[in-house]
């Protein structure tokens, strides 16, 4: 089992830059493929972009692609979100998640997700 607490999140002006973290408990944490997602009020959870276990294999939401990076530091037990050129409609709530199917591939559903963390916020004014 793995505990998840996201950080980072905040209030940002539009075009500009946050960085998330989500912190993950106990010495398993490579054994995870993990996930960020994130919901508005009223809507279903959304993929935003996901991480193997060695990071070797990464997949994004096409809304997100070529703006977000996502990376792990695997001796931290540490998941980022690096979030760049940032719109108004990347308002939402931001969870990390982790998969435990097979950590050399990617996920996208949420279904494919067992551990989530409790969320953050992030809100992007224009």
């Amino acid at each position: 089992q793995v505990q998840l607490v996201e950080s980072g999140g905040g209030l940002v002006q539009a075009g500009g830059s946050l960085r998330l973290s989500c912190a993950a408990s106990g010495r398993t944490f490579r054994s995870y493929t993990m996930g960020w997602f994130r919901q508005t009020p009223g809507k279903e959870r959304q993929f935003v972009s996901a991480i193997s276990r060695i990071g070797g294999s990464t997949l994004y939401a096409d809304s997100v692609k070529g703006r977000f990076i996502t990376s792990r530091d695997n001796a931290k037990n540490t998941l980022y979100l690096q979030m760049n050129r940032l719109k108004p409609e990347d308002t939402a709530v931001y969870y990390c998640a982790a998969s435990s199917y097979d950590p050399a591939h990617t996920y996208s559903r949420t279904d494919e997700y067992h551990y989530w963390g409790q969320g953050t916020q992030v809100t992007v004014s224009s």
